[in-house]
């Protein structure tokens, strides 16, 4: 990338739009609108939009804060529910825990969190305590109730929770969003990539002659990955190893009249499906290993779960490559989306890692002064960020108690294990403290210590009913009716998922989205809440 440290860099062309190329055009022209910087956006008219996953981790709401959007604008939109969680059927076989609720944190769980970290370890010393952690947290009721997760003005605590929405739509409603931020958005296809004597990439050529250059280039095109495989040459780094699941096949479902605010991921036999409630419909697809079944296999297979063997709904089918680049910043290109890789939608994490490394390029590139002077900053932090996330997916596979079929077992007894996921699974299962585990290796900023619990417990890590001794009164001092009767309690604060969207609905007055008249103080305000 150019040393020039005397001024900004002033062009920088996107290439593909879709959710994660919507995402980095807004996030820079929030962040950059006060400096004179043109950004553009290209798309190929005739390139649709892969849009495996509809549902986020809470940061969305964080990213859609320093963009200026307001729920009341995007949800009805994008056809978009709240989301407190997610439930995991049948992961495990063993006894009491056929499945169990991933929440997202909340306020009040400070006081009953503690009630489960104290039970899952004593459970684990072999004491007969209450250990599944549905029990403890509101998120949980609220999914269980169909409330959704917003905390009115009378109950002061902070609630976290994502969202479900369609992609392809959510994709075109940030894309006006950046219209209206000054984003200009090219519709062409790019055939040719140029290199400039140093390695940059100096410009795009497209089918029309047209040559476009710029001083920063950032590769959204897929998994293609135009600009940072194919012109620069990054090595990608493939996590088959341990993540076997390669394919998906997808079909919508008409919506429930009582919409649900969790995802819910069922265990099939080789893989996983999902269930996504949109306001306009119910999305469904299984995430499969190709290695363990066909194409026709998966499809009959989820037809099936879903009742539709002798229906005519069209299925889609998608390939997936999962893993990642070794640089995300490579020279003056910056891949985002699945250009950079992909984690597979278990934890609906692939929105969460676009947002990540474009507020990261943002904050590293503005400190270098507009240079590349902390790249390989950059690089061994989205890398770290990765890999951390790969080890919690790779849990939810590797601690699995089924046997049903070859492609469980393979899960069951994989060793591809890092030395950080050995850590985490040996601190359990050795009943020492978890949370210490994760504070020593300074991961519980990825995922913090209830989702670990809430994992390892929710599958019943634990010695099996007949090496369970009843407990003593200071083992069993934390008394499950007041905890349930406190969650209880807090969840008449809230209104019914369908209720509140239909709030959001008769809210919304159909206009278009306009640029926010937010100062550029108000603009880095709210750029800082996505971190």
């Amino acid at each position: 990338m150019r040393q020039d440290t005397s001024k900004a860099a002033k062009k920088i062309v996107i290439l593909g739009g879709g959710t994660a190329g919507w995402m980095a055009a807004n996030l820079m022209a929030a962040r950059w609108q006060d400096r004179d910087f043109d950004i553009s956006l290209i798309e190929a008219p005739d390139i649709g939009i892969i849009g495996v996953g509809e549902g986020s981790t809470p940061q969305l709401k964080g990213f859609m804060d320093s963009i200026g959007v307001d729920e009341s604008e995007w949800m009805p939109a994008c056809k978009a529910t709240y989301k407190a969680g997610i439930t995991f059927r049948g992961w495990s076989t063993k006894s009491g825990f056929p499945s169990y609720f991933h929440p997202f944190p909340a306020q009040p769980d400070d006081y009953t969190a503690p009630a489960f970290f104290y039970n899952s370890y004593v459970r684990r010393q072999g004491i007969d305590v209450e250990g599944h952690p549905d029990h403890f947290f509101l998120a949980t009721y609220l999914a269980q109730h169909k409330l959704a997760p917003i905390a009115p003005e009378h109950f002061p605590f902070e609630i976290n929770y994502g969202y479900h929405f369609d992609s392809g739509l959510l994709g075109q409603f940030l894309s006006k969003v950046a219209a209206g931020r000054g984003v200009d958005h090219v519709r062409a296809k790019v055939t040719d990539v140029k290199l400039d004597e140093r390695g940059d990439i100096e410009a795009l050529l497209t089918d029309e002659g047209q040559r476009i250059e710029a001083d920063v280039f950032v590769d959204s095109s897929g998994f293609r990955a135009l600009l940072i495989q194919q012109a620069l040459r990054v090595p990608f780094v493939s996590f088959d190893k341990n993540l076997f699941n390669d394919a998906a096949v997808v079909m919508p479902t008409p919506p429930d009249e009582d919409v649900e605010c969790q995802t819910i991921s069922t265990a099939l036999k080789n893989g996983w499906a999902w269930r996504i409630p949109l306001t306009h419909r119910i999305g469904n697809g299984y995430v499969y290993s190709s290695g363990f079944c066909s194409a026709d296999e998966a499809e009959t297979e989820l037809r099936e779960h879903l009742g539709l063997l002798d229906s005519d709904v069209e299925a889609r089918h998608l390939k997936m490559r999962v893993g990642r680049v070794e640089r995300h910043w490579e020279k003056n290109c910056l891949a985002i989306g699945l250009s950079q890789g992909f984690i597979e939608p278990l934890e609906a994490t692939a929105l969460h890692l676009v947002q990540e490394t474009v507020v990261g390029f943002i904050e590293a590139y503005e400190e270098g002064g507009f240079t590349d002077r902390y790249r390989q900053r950059f690089n061994d932090s989205v890398n770290e960020r990765f890999e951390n996330v790969r080890n919690y997916i790779v849990c939810h596979y590797r601690v699995n108690s089924r046997t049903d079929t070859e492609y469980w077992i393979e899960n069951g007894r994989n060793n591809h294990l890092s030395s950080s996921l050995r850590g985490v699974l040996e601190t359990w299962v050795g009943s020492k403290n978890l949370s210490d585990e994760l504070d020593r290796q300074k991961i519980d900023n990825y995922y913090p210590s209830m989702s670990w619990h809430c994992l390892l417990a929710g599958y019943g890590l634990y010695p099996t009913d007949e090496q369970l001794k009843p407990g003593n009164e200071t083992a069993t001092k934390f008394k499950l009716p007041v905890i349930h009767d406190f969650i209880r309690r807090c969840g008449m604060n809230f209104k019914p998922h369908k209720e509140l969207l239909a709030e959001l609905g008769s809210a919304r007055d159909g206009s278009s989205p306009d640029t926010p008249a937010y100062s550029a103080a108000d603009a880095d305000r709210l750029y800082r809440a996505v971190r």
